[in-house]
């Protein structure tokens, strides 16, 4: 399989054609960091029982020697018979090679038809990840070449428009580099109109509730999915860590959100899926 190193945004389209002369009542829709999908079954599974129409993942592998070089976006696509878009965040230097190049990214997925796909390359990132003459090139290091985004879709549902951004902050740094990424979104969210329904959703890799993210969040008329604090979305790594709230999702415009939840019982991931009705108002 050669990847072409050129090609940052991938489309498929495996969804049935269906005619809606007007949105349904309330959509399912689906958040979550899947850990390159390296538990490819157990993604399927809960994705599938879940019943998910709008699905916005992070960390999702293309090539990689460590899924077997498979291009996950696609196959979560084909076997749930859905739309996809697929954004390239990072060429994995130890996963691939020049001849045949691996990569990870955003993918949003939908049983309607995506439109406009493009990518915010935030401007500031970490500098973390950059190859280094004097480091091995061995997989525990990541090397990479690229950087963290938003991968931003339009969904037609029924007649009615919705956008998405689907986020991936920094790891790495402190929290004011990832405010700085976020806050370049919600600049970019100034040019829809009031009217158009956007969700922001991603791996924030923060607890936007200690941050001044919140505040930056509200001033641009953000909602939070969660009525309270939502449950931890990353499970813990040890004895004396009680997992993270870095996982997150927010709308804005014209809809509701309803039963957000946070599946802590689905082990397939490094972080627990997050799901929550949508109903156009």
């Amino acid at each position: 399989m050669n990847v072409s190193s050129d090609k940052v945004i991938e489309v498929g389209n495996f969804a049935p054609r269906r005619l809606f002369l007007r949105p349904p009542e309330s959509i399912c829709i689906v958040d979550w960091n899947i850990n390159r999908g390296l538990r490819l079954n157990g993604i399927l599974d809960f994705l599938t029982g879940v019943g998910a129409d709008l699905i916005l993942l992070q960390e999702s592998d293309l090539n990689a020697r460590r899924t077997h070089r498979l291009n996950i976006a696609r196959e979560i696509a084909q076997k749930l018979e859905m739309n996809y878009v697929f954004g390239r965040e990072f060429q994995e230097l130890t996963q691939g090679s020049n001849s045949s190049p691996a990569y990870h990214g955003q993918v949003t997925l939908s049983r309607w038809p995506l439109s406009n796909p493009r990518i915010i390359r935030f401007k500031r990132q970490s500098t973390f990840w950059r190859p280094r003459w004097f480091l091995p090139d061995i997989e525990p290091l990541q090397e990479r070449i690229g950087g963290r985004m938003a991968l931003v879709t339009e969904t037609t549902v029924g007649g009615s428009t919705l956008v998405s951004y689907n986020l991936h902050l920094e790891s790495r740094g402190d929290d004011r580099l990832r405010c700085s990424q976020l806050e370049e979104c919600l600049k970019d969210s100034l040019q829809y109109k009031s009217g158009m329904p956007i969700v922001l959703a991603g791996d924030l890799n923060m607890d936007v509730s200690r941050t001044g993210a919140d505040g930056a969040l509200s001033q641009a008329l953000f909602q939070s999915a969660f009525s309270r604090l939502p449950d931890r979305t990353t499970p813990p790594r040890s004895l004396f860590d009680r997992g993270r709230t870095i996982d997150w999702v927010f709308s804005r415009g014209p809809i509701k959100t309803t039963r957000a939840s946070v599946h802590t019982s689905v082990t397939a991931s490094d972080h627990y899926p997050i799901s929550l009705q949508l109903a156009f108002i």
